[in-house]
């Protein structure tokens, strides 16, 4: 090989070399111009086009005097006698005071949209506008298990507002704007991510968006913006052991509140949809003891007089469905149920006894039955079983109930069951929350009236093979379902845990 021809290949190498470090060099720029693009570098635009329809909201009441805080001096303190003239100076006549809070304007005709905490028990609710201008509102509904009050200002013009945005096509990550009133400053914006969706805090229909976007006290009831200008959160909560934003806000999902804000608008409150049962989760264990394949569902703990006892459901039916979606857990139960409208005729698919059911549920109306369901239902009459003596089974001691025991524990005469009277602390259904004073009504799904009729139980089950059994066990009229283990305990049924 000649010098000009090794010359010449590795000219080709480097022009080669050359070419792709160039082609990577232009990705790098494509790809910073993507990331360029994905970030904005302002939010003023969005700040400039929602603000007017942000509003500050300032409430009065009038408290009787001493209701309020007051300053705590101690005995003796020379401070004692001044303030003691300050507040008999000031009288103990009623007083007025003033609360601060955040809201929007979600129709050019004046509806008013902030949280029910922001305006509850206020005599007077004045709405100031980003312009200054400031009117007076009247409270339209209010709905205090989501925390929204929808209020009402008379306008002879129309106002900018905002709309709604579709909460769930939130991502983890995606940039959101949150504006109100902190602390009383006025108008205000600030800007953060969506740090997690659905998220629970205490409420039956929770559904919030945590964000990192500063909220502090007096953003309340203010709009989360996405950046097309849809609030896709009301401004809540925050998680601070100061009181002051640490980066943990919620605010309820526009899904769920253009719901209650629809309802309240037409009929002045919410009316959700009810079923009519108690729930609870299923766990791995209940569902091996009941041989359902997948752990889903909504397991019935007990059926009061409502719309799912008159179409026929059960204590111990899983709810797998309602209205043609799937039932992953009761929380989830609980939210489609409460936003289906009263009266709706729904099919809901349940799992009883080794297969699924279809019943035809007309819905009630949640707001009616609460505080209307009566505690959980006695056994049906029939003859007494023979009373047998105490006996320990699975580590607990048990005994029929008497007519003493109803007494003792306020039962209804009526009441049947197996009385918990002691515990061995090691034992599984202690770990699984059981103790002295449980009364224990059904095994396997079946009722019980003595002691023999448990130990049935447990060796129906062991016979089809089941490495557990299913109790339904109440504790001052609250049912719920607990599933024990019978891979370590004895053909007698006594426990060697």
């Amino acid at each position: 090989m000649t010098a000009q021809t090794i010359a010449q290949q590795q000219d080709g190498r480097g022009a080669l070399r050359a070419f792709w470090l160039t082609a990577l060099a232009m990705g790098l720029v494509i790809a910073q111009a993507i990331a360029a693009q994905a970030r904005p570098d302002s939010f003023a635009d969005l700040a400039d086009t929602v603000s007017p329809a942000v509003v500050n909201i300032t409430t009065s009441t009038v408290v009787a005097q001493g209701t309020g805080p007051s300053p705590i001096v101690p005995e003796g303190s020379p401070f004692e006698d001044f303030f003691r003239e300050f507040q008999d100076r000031n009288g103990d006549g009623p007083r007025r005071t003033s609360a601060l809070g955040s809201g929007f304007v979600i129709s050019e005709d004046g509806y008013v949209v902030t949280n029910n905490h922001v305006i509850e028990s206020a005599d007077e609710v004045i709405i100031e506008f980003f312009s200054g201008e400031e009117l007076t509102a009247e409270v339209v509904g209010t709905d205090p298990k989501t925390d929204i009050a929808l209020l009402k200002v008379d306008t002879d013009k129309p106002l900018p507002f905002v709309s709604f945005g579709d909460s769930d096509a939130a991502r983890v990550g995606d940039w959101v704007v949150a504006m109100g009133n902190p602390l009383g400053q006025g108008f205000s914006v600030s800007a953060g991510i969506v740090s997690a969706r659905n998220r629970a805090l205490s409420g039956t229909y929770d559904d919030y968006i945590q964000t990192d976007a500063a909220i502090n006290r007096g953003n309340s009831g203010g709009p989360l913006f996405n950046l097309d200008g849809q609030v896709i959160g009301v401004n809540t909560a925050i998680l601070s052991p100061t009181g002051g934003s640490i980066g943990i806000g919620f605010s309820m999902a526009s899904n769920v509140v253009t719901r209650v804000v629809d309802q309240l608008k037409e009929f002045g409150e919410t009316r959700r949809g009810w079923l009519g049962v108690r729930i609870q989760d299923v766990t791995d264990d209940v569902a091996e003891a009941i041989g359902l394949e997948k752990v889903a569902g909504a397991l019935v703990t007990d059926v009061p007089e409502g719309p799912a006892a008159d179409a026929g459901m059960e204590a111990g039916d899983v709810i797998m469905s309602f209205d043609g979606k799937e039932v992953t857990d009761t929380r989830s139960l609980v939210r489609q149920v409460g936003n289906s409208p009263v009266g709706k005729t729904v099919r809901v698919v349940v799992f009883r006894e080794g297969k699924t059911k279809t019943l035809k549920v007309e819905l009630g109306r949640r707001e009616e039955a609460e505080g209307a369901i009566p505690a959980a239902q006695p056994g049906e009459d029939e003859p007494e079983a023979q009373e047998e003596a105490e006996k320990t089974v699975l580590g607990l001691t048990l005994a029929p109930l008497d007519d003493e025991l109803r007494g003792q524990l306020e039962l209804d005469p009526e009441s049947d069951g197996l009385v918990v009277k002691d515990i061995d602390t090691l034992s599984e259904a202690y770990e699984k929350g059981m103790r002295a004073g449980d009364v224990i009504t059904e095994a396997g799904q079946q009722k019980l009236r003595a002691i023999g009729d448990f130990e049935d139980r447990i060796n129906d089950a062991r016979e089809a093979g089941r490495k557990s059994l299913l109790l339904l066990v109440r504790r001052a009229g609250e049912p719920r379902f607990v599933a024990l283990s019978l891979e370590e305990s004895g053909e007698s049924g006594e426990s060697n845990e």
